[in-house]
């Protein structure tokens, strides 16, 4: 079967990172991996998938999955995968590297009244380190750090011009964000935060540098 790569792929190239297939996606695991002031990789390897609908709710509470009360409220299951409500009706999920809940869920999911599949197919930047707020203030209008490292909050907004998605949660042991936008602006939203991120001492890393769970 054919590679996937992701649409950062040829920008990380220029960083001479270690390639790894991940779920069928050349994901680059290692490269230059000290720990910058802030730091970005690359995580659109990770299976997810999503699901609208008025009865999307009740399916994914038949498949064991329990959402947080409110809107715009995302939990991790024990397996790992994250589970994000967008608005009322419509959810995003995304597994971690062990977790196996997408491709489980897909397999029994078909379209039907109420309940309708949604192909994901985002791009997925990974962001942490001590200079990260710096970066977030010159490129969001949303004030993340008013937020604490608790609060469970899956933000729909706008970074650089670009429609995204964004939670944040602790990356080895400190605060970090993932951001998923649509393929087509990946390579901008990316060159445009490594670019600032590195006015702030900070740079690119393999995925594993920020994900444990991931071998490099």
């Amino acid at each position: 079967m054919e590679t996937r790569r992701s649409a950062l792929h040829d920008l990380l190239q220029q960083h001479n990172p270690r390639w790894s297939a991940m779920n069928g996606m050349l994901a680059p695991v290692s490269m230059d991996d000290r720990r910058p002031t802030i730091a970005l990789a690359d995580a659109s390897c990770m299976h997810r998938m999503g699901v609208k609908g008025s009865q999307a709710e009740v399916w994914l509470h038949s498949q064991g999955i329990e959402m947080l009360p409110g809107i715009n409220a995302w939990v991790r299951t024990p397996e790992g995968t994250l589970v994000a409500r967008l608005g009322r009706t419509e959810f995003f999920l995304e597994d971690s590297p062990s977790a196996t809940t997408t491709t489980r869920l897909r397999s029994t999911l078909r379209a039907a009244s109420g309940l309708t599949p949604v192909i994901r197919q985002d791009c997925a930047i990974v962001l942490s380190g001590e200079r990260t707020n710096e970066l977030l203030t010159q490129t969001c209008s949303v004030n993340f750090a008013a937020y604490s490292d608790a609060d469970r909050f899956a933000i729909l907004t706008s970074m650089v011009g670009v429609s995204v998605l964004v939670i944040w949660e602790l990356h080895t042991g400190q605060r970090g964000y993932r951001i998923w936008c649509d393929p087509s602006f990946a390579a901008f939203l990316w060159e445009t935060l490594l670019g600032i991120a590195q006015e702030l001492g900070g740079g690119a890393v393999g995925l594993g540098a920020l994900i444990p769970e991931v071998v490099r």
